[in-house]
């Protein structure tokens, strides 16, 4: 304005039909559909694959695009598939209250949408959260973590893993952080009885009138042949170690080697120098790995059910029946 002000001039209106090149210059170049569908194919394919379709409408100059419609029919398919889908009706009829409910006949789980199995949308959600270029081949668990808060069905985390375990990509690109696993392999056989032994400890039992609230489960890897030690589950390693040297080295001798998991007062450093004094080889099983001491595993298994069947049939002193019940498990017969 103030470049105006040193001039004297006056305004008139001029219509736009009469300023055709003023008019042409300040509008915005028209998008003509058939150039985008032309030059820019992928652009439409991805367009499709979000469900979003461009809507031509004839005007009095050329076909060009006015609007993005959103076609949204996800709803619409589960709503119809969730009533083909008898295991999902019957889970939700035998759940609770409160954890299934509809809205405008669509089942939800704690407020999740239930998928049914028909209609391969499971499969197709699936594919959604894990193949496109909005998720980029997640791991399992971030793709269960991510699915669990707006999807459910029966099985969800475990369908999960197995979808991406199947992932051929996944499988070139992704490096394994975890070492592989070893072959199984099963302990030596024992040569002579007692010169291999297995041993564990059962605790949390009701204490006793002498104090003790925990087994010593000793076990032969050979003859299966068992003793069934009543101790305090605070009991020092020498304690242990006197126990053991009354009820194992007096009746049998000396051990070659003892099988255990992976207990403190096993890895101690006390219950270590007497074994070394002793010439007895340490074996500690696999962590958080039961399977490698099966055999002591079972028998303890087998040895509370006999005591949980004496409190029942005689009375509750669990330890005033420990003798009989090594008699009667000894006594039995022995799968080797």
């Amino acid at each position: 304005m103030e470049f105006l002000g040193d001039y004297t001039f006056d305004i008139h209106y001029v219509p736009g039909k009469g300023n055709v090149v003023a008019d042409a210059l300040s509008r915005r170049t028209p998008v003509r559909a058939n150039w985008l569908r032309i030059h820019d194919e992928r652009l439409i394919q991805e367009l499709e694959a979000l469900e979003i379709s461009c809507v031509e409408r004839d005007s009095s100059t050329d076909a060009c695009v006015n609007w993005l419609e959103v076609q949204y029919d996800l709803a619409d398919r589960v709503r119809r598939a969730t009533e083909l889908d008898e295991s999902l009706q019957r889970y939700a009829k035998e759940g609770s209250g409160d954890q299934f409910s509809r809205d405008d006949g669509l089942l939800r789980k704690d407020g999740r949408l239930c998928v049914p199995s028909a209609g391969k949308l499971r499969e197709g959600l699936q594919y959604e959260a894990h193949f496109t270029k909005y998720s980029i081949h997640p791991g399992s668990t971030k793709m269960y973590k991510d699915m669990k808060k707006v999807f459910w069905w029966p099985g969800l985390k475990k369908g999960i893993a197995a979808y991406v375990a199947k992932c051929h990509t996944c499988a070139l690109v992704k490096a394994e952080c975890q070492r592989p696993s070893g072959f199984l392999k099963s302990l030596p056989v024992p040569q002579w009885k007692f010169e291999d032994i297995s041993m564990d400890f059962v605790h949390g039992l009701p204490r006793s009138q002498r104090g003790h609230d925990s087994i010593w489960v000793i076990v032969d890897r050979l003859t299966k042949v068992a003793h069934f030690i009543p101790n305090k589950w605070d009991d020092s390693v020498e304690t242990l170690a006197k126990l053991y040297v009354e009820q194992i080295v007096r009746l049998h001798g000396v051990p070659r080697s003892i099988v255990s998991d992976r207990d403190g007062r096993f890895t101690s450093k006390d219950w270590r120098l007497v074994h070394q004094m002793l010439g007895t080889k340490l074996a500690f099983s696999t962590a958080f790995h039961p399977q490698t001491d099966g055999q002591t595993e079972r028998t303890n298994r087998t040895m509370e059910d006999m005591l949980r069947m004496c409190a029942l049939d005689f009375d509750k002193n669990w330890e005033e029946h420990l003798v009989m019940v090594e008699f009667a498990y000894n006594n039995s017969h022995q799968g080797v």
